[in-house]
């Protein structure tokens, strides 16, 4: 289906872009504006911004605060001066420091972590939507950072395209220049304005800075508050873009628990991306290998629910939220890690983009291999999304899940069918979503097949009120997608309130949150009652106090260690209450800690709870953390007491910006497993790398080997 569209599509969208002028949207930085021209000679992007293109540019100076108030102009004040030729745009930052001493640059590591280093980054909205866009940036050690934007201020690190960077340092300043092609990006070809902002972090001043001003209680990520870039020549019409990635694999693997031999494999296999238009991308990928991805940090699991982990594989990541945005992340029809997990993906394709200014549109297929406990699946996915006023949206998703040659008389498809509407006001003050989706299968049901939900948040400098509301009938069945729990009603008020002295302590005040769950005819079954304050110091340290009050009614039978053959039955009610403090110290130190401890009853017994995390760095090479989380649970006869020790070990080593070392170690008492994982990585060239990874479990106790592999791959990037 996608490739008899392809085409089509692309006539469409060029011919829609073509008809379609540039309108300057109501933003509220409208009136700050920088006008790029175009170079008339080679910049070399070298750290140097000496180019004759560059003194001639128009500046953006003037930088406001944002943190920790959004009151003046920023201490430490930084210029950023830009211009573009056919190919790509051009970006040279200075930041001018106004405190002596070392700048903070925790790594290499591209992706940095944006808190914990001294950086810059910036925010394209190429469509002029206010919702989606591509942030670019680097650290004071040089690290990029890449990502695509969703959902007016949300940034996925996992998306990375070609470009380069240069940074350079001297006593009063730090300068960065990046060279960006059109092509790694999408926008609207022959238009003459973008939306952008500037972001600076500056931790030895302890000041988050923007061009365009930000109020404090939003990122200074939010296209809500961008300012206008104008190009001097209305962009050039982008040529097709087409690349490949091909990888080759290696892997050898032995299972001790089963007792099998050793397993040899060897293949190959590709990603391609074809650019059907300067804002619509088709994606390719056959025989998919993702052994490279980062591993789940694991958690002790006392709830009686699944967990949620997030999606960290490049190929389900760009344009994400056409897929995944819809519903909660409690529940929602589609959720990637169902794919690909339990089989190896044979082949997929996933076409997703702009048609317009106000239609996007996402549709993927993906196909599993049989294996001996599953039949081959297809996963279709199609989703079409409507911009409505000034940021909100309206769309429309349909997930289908389907059974090939399947024996017996098992269930051959799921479906799901939904409807979302996500309201975003002009000034991010108001937010909100409102959805239904039904699920549909061979089966009969009794009961609802349908998943509803409306949240709306007020949020100002000062204050912020939520108000949440889901429905889940006994039968809904998303299969592709993440439902924690079915057969309920949910209601969760919140509401906080934040004071901004700006002295010792920069932020402070209460907050309150009520998750109240009732069953199909509106009894209580579940609940959970927070109230907690929070205090913000000058130093970036933060202190959290409060107390919860839980009420369960099991609607099953459920172990609270999950490790025992007893349990307490369905039916049975328990009201239990904790209290906790926690502390985080000051992150702009190379050695830092956090802390928190919980005590109080849990069900019918009593539980203490700890969780920490120790940190040291050498930057920018080397970063060590310790995370450590202990449960002792006291639960009466005939349950045992129960101690859960979980212990990680982390070494992250970054050479240089192109060659990694990672090794992390969960020791994880539940589960009765300990798991070693070591990440080589050389970037050998843009967005091509050489991987090996090696992974090891062991029983707890006895040390005994469970099961062990090493992975090697290498792939290039063909541009």
């Amino acid at each position: 289906m996608l490739f008899i569209c392809m085409q089509a599509l692309n006539g469409w969208a060029f011919q829609i872009e073509k008809s379609q002028p540039d309108s300057l949207q109501q933003t509220f930085n409208k009136d700050y504006v920088l006008r790029v021209k175009k170079a008339q000679n080679p910049i070399q992007i070298d750290g140097v911004v000496d180019e004759p293109d560059w003194i001639k540019a128009e500046k953006a100076t003037n930088f406001y605060r944002v943190l920790p108030v959004d009151t003046g102009m920023a201490e430490s004040q930084s210029e950023v001066v830009m211009t573009y030729d056919d190919k790509a745009f051009y970006l040279a930052f200075t930041f001018f420091d106004t405190i002596p001493g070392k700048r903070i640059a925790e790594s290499f590591r591209r992706d940095f972590v944006f808190g914990n280093n001294d950086n810059f980054l910036v925010f394209f909205d190429t469509f002029l939507d206010q919702t989606n866009g591509f942030s670019f940036g680097a650290s004071a050690s040089g690290a990029k950072w890449d990502g695509i934007m969703h959902d007016g201020s949300a940034v996925n690190l996992n998306w990375d395209c070609k470009w380069e960077s240069e940074t350079l340092h001297s006593d009063d300043r730090w300068v960065t220049e990046m060279r960006i092609p059109f092509r790694s990006i999408r926008f609207k070809s022959g238009t003459d304005r973008w939306y952008v902002n500037f972001s600076r972090l500056d931790l030895k001043g302890n000041e988050k800075s923007a061009w365009a001003p930000v109020p404090r209680q939003f990122p200074t990520a939010s296209l809500a508050y961008t300012g206008v870039l104008e190009w001097e020549d209305p962009l050039p019409k982008s040529k097709t873009m087409f690349s490949v990635i091909p990888y080759v694999f290696g892997s050898v693997a032995k299972d001790y628990e089963a007792g099998t031999k050793a397993d040899y494999q060897t293949d190959f296999g590709f990603d391609a991306k074809i650019g059907v238009s300067t804002s619509m991308n088709l994606d390719l990928t056959y025989n998919p290998d993702f052994a490279q991805a980062e591993v789940d940090e694991q958690v002790t699991n006392l709830d009686r629910f699944e967990l949620f982990f997030p999606e960290k594989r490049q190929f389900f990541l760009e344009n994400s939220d056409l897929f995944a945005g819809y519903g909660y992340d409690v529940v929602t029809p589609f959720f990637s890690r169902r794919i690909g997990l339990d089989a190896p993906v044979l082949f997929g394709a996933r076409l997703s983009g702009k048609l317009d200014n106000n239609w996007r549109l996402g549709l993927m297929d993906m196909q599993t291999e049989k294996t001996s406990l599953l039949p081959a699946r297809n996963f279709a996915v199609a989703s079409i999304q409507r911009k409505l006023f000034a940021r909100s949206s309206a769309g429309m998703i349909f997930v289908n899940k389907e059974n090939i040659n399947e024996p017996g008389d098992v269930q051959d498809y799921n479906r799901v069918v939904g409807f979302d509407y996500n309201l975003a006001s002009s000034d991010n003050t108001w937010t909100g979503k409102l959805f239904y989706h039904q699920s549909f299968d061979e089966e009969e049901h009794e009961h609802g097949q349908y998943a509803q939900g409306a949240s709306l948040q007020y949020q100002t400098r000062n204050v912020k009120v939520r108000m949440d509301q889901t429905s889940v009938g006994a039968d809904y069945n998303a299969e592709v997608g993440f439902v924690r729990r079915t057969g309920y009603n949910f209601l969760g008020p919140s509401l906080s309130y934040t004071w901004v002295p700006n002295k010792k302590v920069i932020a402070h005040g209460p907050f309150l949150e009520s998750e109240n769950f009732f069953n199909t005819d509106y009894e209580k079954i579940d609940y959970v009652q927070t109230l907690g304050y929070n205090v913000e110091f000058t130093n970036r340290a933060k202190a959290i106090v409060g107390v919860k009050d839980f009420f369960v009614q099991l609607q099953h039978d459920f172990d609270p260690t999950r490790t025992s053959e007893h349990f307490l039955p369905a039916g049975s009610e328990h009201n239990f209450t904790q209290f906790w403090a926690e502390f985080l110290s000051d992150n702009r130190k190379n050695f830092k800690w956090s802390a928190l401890y919980s005590k109080g009853s849990f069900y019918n017994g009593d539980i203490d709870f700890m969780e920490g995390m120790i940190g040291y760095r050498i930057q920018p090479y080397v970063n060590f953390a310790m995370n450590v989380s202990y449960n002792e649970i006291r639960l009466p006869a005939p349950f045992e007491k129960a101690n859960f020790w979980l212990l990680g070990p982390k070494m992250d080593l970054t050479f240089s910006d192109k060659v990694f070392l990672s090794t992390f170690v969960q020791y994880n008492e539940q589960i009765e497993n300990m798991n070693i994982n070591m990440r080589f990585q050389w970037r050998y060239a843009p967005v091509s790398d050489f991987f090996i990874v090696y992974t090891d479990n062991y029983f707890t106790g006895d040390w005994t080997s469970r099961n062990r592999a090493l992975v090697m791959k290498l792939s290039y990037w063909f541009n």
